[in-house]
Parts: C-alpha cells; sequence; structure tokens
C-alpha cells in the first residue's frame, strides 16, 4: 500500500481553470445583461432640461461634434463650472456620431457601466479570489437604483468616465503591486491623470488605494503598529502615493479655480452648518443603500434637519460605526470597506458647497462600494459557520439583486423627460425651488402655460431672487402678448445677475418685439460679451443689422461676420442662419454669394419639410435676383 500524498493531474488543474473562466465569462454575460434590464430603456428617453443643455444640447463646442478646434476648447476652457477635458471630448465623439439623437447619447452611457461593473468584478476577483462575493457586489454596482442619476442622465458622463478609470487605475496599481516596476507605476500615474481629466471626484483614489493596501493585497502588516518595521512599510507605502496625491492636489486647485463662482458664500451657508448637513447626508447615503425610496434628482437643502436631535444621532451612528470598525480590525474589510466609504465622499460631501443641494445620488457611485465590500464580505464571514450555507446566501443574494433590478428599472423610468422628473421630484421633496423652475420650463416646451406660469410662480414665491426665473417667465409672458409684464421680469433677471446670457438675450427678444431695434441690438451685444458662441444671439444681431430699415443701425460688414461665424459653429446646416447670412452678404453688396447662400438655405428649409420657411426665403431671393438686400420690418427672420 502507497502511503505517497495524491497530487492533483495537470489535466485536472487545467479543466479546474478552464471551468473558472468560463464561470467568470459567465458572470461578466449576467452583469452586463442586468446593467441592460434597469438601463435599456433609457435609450427612449430624451435629453433633459437640467444640464444637459449646457453639456450637449445647447453647447456649440460639443454639439458639432469631434475637431480640433473642440478638442483645444475642452483642455483649455473651463465650462459648467468644471474643467474636465475628456467629459467634453466623450460627448464631442457622441455627437459626431449621434448628432443630437439622444438615443445614441444613452445607450454610450449604458455601455459604459455595463463595463466599469465588468471592471470591478475583475478587479475584486483578481485582488480577492473570491469569485461569487465579487459577483454580488459588481451586481449591487450595476443595478442599484442609487446609481440610475449617473447612468440616465447624459450630463453625468463624468460619472460613468470616472467609475472607468477608476477601475482601470485599480487594476493597473494592483498588477504593479505584484511585480513593481517604472514602466507598471507609470501606467498607475497616466490612467489616473486621465480619470482627473474626467471628474476631479478621483482626487481621494490615491488613500483608497492605501487602503487596498492593507486589504486585501495585504501590504500593510497592520492598521495600527508600534513596530518599527510595520511603521516603515507604512511609510514606504504613502511615500509611493506621493506623485498619485500631488496630481490630486493639482486637480483639486483647478475644481476650486473652475467652481469658485457655484460654490455657496460661508455667510450664506456657515460652516458649521455644512459639517452638520454633511453628517446627516453621510448617514441618508447608508439610508438610501437599504431602503432606495423617494430618490429625486436634487434633495433641496433644509436647514430645518439640522436639529441637535437629528445631528447628534448622525454623528453618534457614524461613530459607532466607526469604533466597531476600529475593534474589530482583525477583519481587515471592514477597515477597507467603511473608509473607503468615508474617504471617497469627502470631496463631495458638501464642506466646500456647491450649489443648493443637500446631497445627490449621483455622488454614491464610487463610494458605496466600499458599504458592499463591507457587507458582501461581513456576511460571508459570519455565515461561515453554517454547514450547508451556500444554497441560502445564493438565494438571498439573487432576491436582493432581484430586487433592485425591480426598483432600478422604476427609478430609471422617471427619467423618460423632464416633466416626468421633475413632477417626481417635486412629489419626494419639499420647497425645491429647482424643481418648480425646471417643471415649469418642462410644461412650457410642452405647450401647458398656465401650469409653467403656476410653477414658475412657486419657485419665485419661495425665492424670488432667481434670474433664470425672471427670464423664463418672461420669455412666456412675451410668447402669449403681455409684452410689458415680459419686459419687468427680464429687467429683474438682469437686475439680479447683468452677466447671465439667456436674460439678457431674451431682453433683446422682447425690445424687439416692441419696435425698439436699438435696445434689442444693445442687449444682444451684451448676450455675446458673456458668451461669444450664443448662436441666436449672434444670428438675431446679424438679421437686425442687415435688415432693419433704419440705415443707422445696419452694418453689413459686421451682420456677415456675424452670420458667418453662426453659420461654421452649425456645420452650414441651419436654415435660419444662412438665410440670415445671405441677408447679410446682400447688404455688404456681394448680391451674387447671397443668392449662392439662399439657395443653401432652401435646400436646407425643404428637407426639414418647412414650407413657411421656404416660402420666405424664397422671397428673399427674389429680392436678390432684383439687385437690392432685403427689409424686414419685424428684425426677426419668422420661425426663429
Amino acid at each position: 500500500m502507497s502511503l505517497s500524498p495524491r497530487k492533483k493531474s495537470a489535466r485536472t488543474s487545467e479543466r479546474v481553470f478552464s471551468n473558472d473562466r468560463w464561470v467568470g465569462f459567465g458572470v461578466c454575460v449576467f452583469l452586463a445583461v442586468i446593467t441592460w434590464l434597469v438601463f435599456g430603456q433609457t435609450l427612449h428617453h430624451d435629453f433633459i432640461n437640467y444640464d444637459d443643455n449646457d453639456y450637449v444640447t445647447k453647447n456649440v463646442q460639443v454639439s458639432r461634434g469631434l475637431s480640433w478646434e473642440g478638442i483645444v476648447w475642452a483642455f483649455t476652457h473651463v465650462h459648467s463650472a468644471n474643467w474636465h477635458p475628456l467629459t467634453w471630448i466623450s460627448h464631442m465623439v457622441d455627437c459626431q456620431f449621434y448628432g443630437l439623437n439622444p438615443r445614441g447619447h444613452h445607450l454610450t452611457s449604458v455601455w459604459l457601466h455595463a463595463f466599469t461593473a465588468i471592471l470591478l468584478f475583475l478587479l475584486l476577483r483578481q485582488m480577492t479570489a473570491a469569485l461569487w462575493r465579487s459577483a454580488f457586489v459588481a451586481a449591487l454596482f450595476a443595478v442599484h437604483p442609487l446609481h440610475v442619476e449617473s447612468v440616465a442622465w447624459v450630463a453625468e458622463r463624468k460619472d460613468l468616465l470616472s467609475g472607468l478609470f477608476f477601475m482601470l487605475t485599480a487594476m493597473a496599481y494592483t498588477h504593479y503591486t505584484r511585480a513593481p516596476t517604472v514602466r507598471r507605476y507609470a501606467l498607475v500615474v497616466i490612467v489616473f491623470a486621465l480619470g482627473l481629466m474626467c471628474k476631479p471626484m478621483l482626487v481621494s483614489l490615491p488613500l483608497v488605494l492605501l487602503l487596498l493596501d492593507y486589504w486585501p493585497l495585504q501590504r500593510l502588516p497592520a492598521f495600527i503598529s508600534r513596530r518599527a518595521d510595520d511603521r516603515n512599510i507604512l511609510g514606504r507605502l504613502v511615500l509611493e502615493k506621493l506623485p498619485l496625491i500631488g496630481l490630486g492636489l493639482a486637480s483639486c486647485a483647478v475644481t476650486v479655480v473652475a467652481q469658485r463662482a457655484a460654490m455657496q458664500p460661508v455667510t450664506r451657508m456657515s460652516f458649521p452648518d455644512r459639517l452638520a448637513n454633511a453628517s446627516l447626508a453621510y448617514v441618508d447615503y447608508v439610508r438610501q443603500m437599504f431602503w432606495p425610496k423617494n430618490l429625486a434628482i436634487l434633495y433641496p437643502w433644509e436647514e430645518a434637519r439640522l436639529t441637535v436631535l437629528n445631528i447628534g444621532f448622525s454623528l453618534a451612528l457614524l461613530a459607532g460605526i466607526s469604533v466597531g470598525v476600529f475593534l474589530l480590525r482583525r477583519h481587515r474589510y471592514l477597515v477597507t470597506g467603511w473608509l473607503w466609504y468615508l474617504v471617497m465622499l469627502v470631496p463631495v460631501i458638501g464642506i466646500l458647497q456647491v450649489g443648493n443641494q443637500a446631497r445627490a445620488d449621483r455622488y454614491t457611485y464610487l463610494p458605496q462600494i466600499g458599504l458592499y465590500l463591507l457587507i458582501t464580505w461581513g456576511a460571508a464571514r459570519f455565515c461561515a459557520g453554517w454547514r450547508h450555507r451556500r444554497v441560502p446566501l445564493a438565494a438571498l443574494g439573487c432576491a436582493v439583486v432581484g430586487a433592485f433590478v425591480v426598483l432600478g428599472r422604476a427609478q430609471a423610468a422617471y427619467w423618460r423627460d423632464s416633466e416626468i422628473l421633475w413632477r417626481h421630484a417635486l412629489a419626494c421633496t419639499t420647497d425645491n425651488i429647482i424643481a418648480e423652475g425646471n417643471l415649469g420650463e418642462a410644461c412650457h416646451v410642452n405647450g401647458k402655460n398656465d401650469e409653467a406660469m403656476m410653477h414658475f410662480e412657486n419657485s419665485l414665491r419661495i425665492n424670488p431672487r432667481q434670474a433664470a426665473i425672471h427670464s423664463s417667465l418672461g420669455t412666456l409672458l412675451l410668447e402669449i402678448g403681455r409684452v410689458d409684464e415680459s419686459l419687468a421680469h427680464l429687467r429683474e433677471a438682469v437686475e439680479i445677475e447683468p452677466n447671465f446670457g439667456d436674460a439678457q438675450y431674451n431682453l433683446g427678444n422682447t425690445y424687439l418685439q416692441m419696435g425698439e431695434a436699438r435696445e434689442a441690438v444693445t442687449h444682444y451685444q451684451k448676450a455675446l460679451e458673456i458668451d461669444p458662441n450664443d448662436i441666436q444671439a449672434m444670428n438675431n444681431l446679424a438679421w437686425i443689422l442687415a435688415t432693419c430699415s433704419d440705415s443707422g443701425i445696419r452694418d453689413g460688414a459686421k451682420a456677415v461676420e456675424l452670420a458667418a461665424r453662426a453659420d461654421s459653429l452649425t456645420a452650414r446646416k441651419n436654415s435660419v442662419i444662412s438665410a440670415t447670412l445671405a441677408a447679410a452678404q446682400a447688404e455688404a453688396g456681394r448680391l451674387t454669394e447671397a443668392l449662392a447662400t439662399a439657395q443653401r438655405a432652401l435646400q436646407l428649409a425643404s428637407r426639414e419639410g418647412n414650407s413657411a420657411r421656404a416660402d420666405s426665403i424664397r422671397i428673399q431671393i427674389a429680392t436678390y435676383e432684383s439687385g437690392v438686400a432685403f427689409r424686414d420690418p419685424r428684425y426677426l427672420p419668422r420661425n426663429h
């Protein structure tokens, strides 16, 4: 009888490895499928009227697609209080392929999120060798309702891109730790820098990498140690992160400069109030992770919640969890998971308050992975002594993921269009001035003028010093013929915020309808000083300078300059702007060019099926053929 130990054959090992690889592939497919189940519906969703216009639909540099000028602009300009060039370029690529069809933009977002969830699974599996726990964490990340905002909102592409580069950086770092070399470390630095150019929230990633050194990479012997050798190892690991920390600090500086106009002054929200709200937000995010009910696009700042009782409870809960994690630090995943959550939320927890929101679902996109880790590995450890644990744990995991799939689909459905989204926000919150104003905008677009006016007035009742709402209400009043009231609201908007380009433009429109062309020209010029790429202001001003019956106002050369710029920014595909350019060329005495441009405008209008516009352009063509420039007593082109 042989007493020698048995050894697995090479063929058996290969078979086990092959089976494991196919299971991993199956998990990746499963993650893509459940992501599609929740977010596939967004392909039928529209853009929304909050940030999507600034990021895509009314952003000239983005909406015309990928261009060298646009790439230079992305790296050299701050827009919408952000410097994130790779995010802008991502939107440009979408516009290059899909134009302004929202279906394509949503498709890109869905697949970016799915790919990030798959990378999360591969990363955790690579670091921990725990296939099913890694799969469960990735599945929670893929379908949790709190992540709907990041995926269904086109303007939040920066969340998805930063998530993607977070995973790539962590994977590159894990690869580096297996066999440290300068080349591998350089890859970590490069990928991290690219991530910062998507969203500066990744500034905390170097600290997360230090947590990964503790668990699961086991590069750090102890969380807190008095041994000199352990302190030396900690010092070396911190030193290793210094280039990444330096990049993060540089990104912080750029972000503070970019967002200084959007940051709330201390006189409005005191520092103690911000700290108090931060403690509530930490707890709210934990609550919403377990009970994702009444999720809204915007949660207004609620000073009434900052009571001693609420703050005391929040601080006690956070302190209690932190102490418990410290006492149980032998279970390293508890320390890593909890500190991952706390640390990653710091940049967006409201200490430096940007905007009026108390918190936002999108801020949980990466931080809550830490809680998923803590709970998943903690549950596995708790059940380790159960003899028959596999079936009930698998059933529970499937039930949890299935429930979040259902809840995620329901939450994503609210993002179908602006009106549905803001109605839901008002149902979930109180005194929400942003929701009231944006719902007013949505109702206005949908022709529900009475309801739109009601929501504008509700918003102004909460806070009368809102330039954007006065401007929107003024525009609505102008459309229904209440010109004097329109003028009053638009003047109020300009008084509140003189550098608000939309108000200046709308005020120009009102003066023009009143027959005061000189005043209209003044405000269009101010709108262009604020935003030199404001195509509407450019077009309207060029039309007046080209067609006004008052020779003291007309300026053919300036009209050609403005109209040619607008025509270029719209890739020569806008019939109204092309018609304006023709009128400007005729005023400048360039009738041959005017005829050719007007013919192009006629072709565009006919292709659009806009017969009224085509008829008006034919009248212009007949005028140019008679050898004279066009004069329009209304000064503005019809249908603009």
